[in-house]
């Protein structure tokens, strides 16, 4: 979800110097939007670890001191804010990680759970995560957050060779990954989940296969998979520059991604996203929501939001990213009740961009119903129907367009990353035409006016 929202980030600043497709179609983009613009989901960013791990560039600090009263002060202030700047009602689920928000104390975890509810409807049963590091530390922390409301845990396991968690800078071992999910499974029955990494530097795809395997043996009805990605500016990044360590090449990252998906079919998983696996229908909700391209508001430093400003007057959502670094976070939520550092609103082309980017990251894709919310002057077959591009998609088994929406097949899902360009450049082209005809049509219209008169 990271990795995607930094690149629909940079779609939507190149966006922001577009003028033919910006300049018309912004005006009408109020009537694109869907009609449930009273609900979100929240996502609450904690900043903070106790150590930074090999490959890790995401957005966290190691505190030298840490003051969780003024954390948790700032953090229920800029929900409150937000909370009334969208004017949502309705709260779907909430999602706190980070960093390592396993790190925060239950109670502010409480805290910002008890603002939410007296600000927007939280149903009993809504979809509560929050993201573990598998250490000794917050193994002992479980219950008390289940006593704050958390019901689901997604646990960062990464792996359970120990040489490879070593390498990857991680700070806890295979041990305490699997006494961790074994307390989290007992408090959080079929809403447990873990993650784990492949292509990690010595790693094969038999010993993949192995530890998958193992994995399996103990842990609960979700598992999301992650090809390592080597960041620059990382520890590891330099350490396979210079030659220190190598990790398998894309020919091989992508058998083990096709391996790993064969074993977890075979214990029972059903793949329902580009990296993520359930039984029992354990899918987690709250990041359908971003795949379906519904509203959700960050909080926290650097958390990204995608919501509609009704409370000003607003009538397009906006893309809504947090100031980064946690100290300014502080002082600018403390003097202005909340830490937004960028908000750029969305136009036509760039939700559409959302929509197809996201939705296709899942088994199902996008159905015609939900393009027809964001889209309803062209259907799935009118964009993508008729092209030659689209049609060699279709001909290789890579891609679906039928009544049903659009969606990849089981071997385009793997290579959605590849296909989405081709996706990208006909919804451009097609946009372009349809902007180009209706300029006529007004150039026209200008015309019989100025003849009449």
């Amino acid at each position: 979800m990271k990795l995607i929202c930094r690149y629909l980030l940079k779609q939507h600043l190149s966006r922001c110097k577009r003028t033919l497709i910006g300049d018309i179609l912004v005006r009408s983009v109020a009537t694109f939007l869907p009609t449930h613009a009273d609900e979100a989901s929240l996502y609450v960013h904690w900043p903070y670890c106790l150590k930074r791990c090999s490959y890790c560039n995401f957005n966290k600090y190691i505190p030298r001191s840490q003051n969780h009263n003024v954390m948790t002060e700032c953090l229920q202030k800029e929900t409150r804010t937000l909370l009334k700047l969208s004017q949502i009602s309705r709260i779907s689920s909430v999602f706190f990680g980070g960093g390592t928000p396993s790190l925060a104390q239950p109670s502010t975890i409480a805290a910002v759970l008890e603002t939410v509810s007296k600000h927007a409807h939280v149903s009993g049963d809504a979809e509560v995560t929050l993201e573990v590091n598998p250490t000794p530390a917050g193994k002992a922390s479980l219950r008390d957050f289940t006593l704050a409301g958390v019901n689901r845990f997604s646990i960062g396991i990464q792996s359970l060779n120990d040489d490879h968690l070593r390498t990857l800078g991680r700070d806890h071992n295979s041990q305490h990954a699997l006494q961790t999910v074994s307390e989290a499974r007992m408090l959080c029955p079929g809403r447990v989940s873990v993650d784990v990494m492949f292509a990690l530097p010595g790693q094969s795809v038999k010993s993949w296969e192995d530890e998958l395997k193992k994995l399996l043996q103990v842990c609960d009805d979700h598992v999301s998979l992650y090809q390592l990605t080597l960041e620059r500016g990382t520890r590891l990044f330099k350490q396979v520059e210079r030659g220190e360590l190598s990790v398998p090449g894309d020919d091989g990252a992508a058998v083990m991604y096709k391996s790993a998906r064969k074993v977890l079919e075979q214990a029972g998983f059903l793949q329902y996203e580009v990296s993520n696996f359930s039984k029992n229908n354990a899918v987690s909700q709250h990041n359908v929501g971003y795949w379906r391209a519904q509203q959700y508001i960050g909080v926290g430093p650097g958390a990204h939001g995608r919501f509609v400003p009704r409370a000003v007057g607003g009538d397009q959502r906006e893309a809504r990213t947090q100031a980064l670094e946690p100290d300014v976070w502080i002082r600018e939520v403390q003097s202005q009740g909340h830490g937004t550092r960028r908000r750029i609103q969305l136009d036509h082309h760039g939700l559409l961009e959302e929509v197809m980017v996201m939705g296709l990251r899942m088994n199902e894709g996008i159905s015609q119903q939900q393009w027809k919310l964001f889209s309803p002057e062209a259907d799935l077959y009118q964009i993508f129907g008729m092209s030659d591009n689209i049609q060699e998609l279709l001909a290789e088994g890579l891609l679906i367009v039928d009544d049903r929406g659009l969606r990849c097949s089981w071997e385009g899902l793997a290579l959605l990353d590849s296909i989405l360009p081709t996706l990208l450049l006909e919804l451009e082209k097609f946009l372009q035409s349809r902007c180009i005809i209706k300029t006529r049509i007004n150039n026209s219209k200008t015309d019989m006016i100025q003849r009449d008169r």
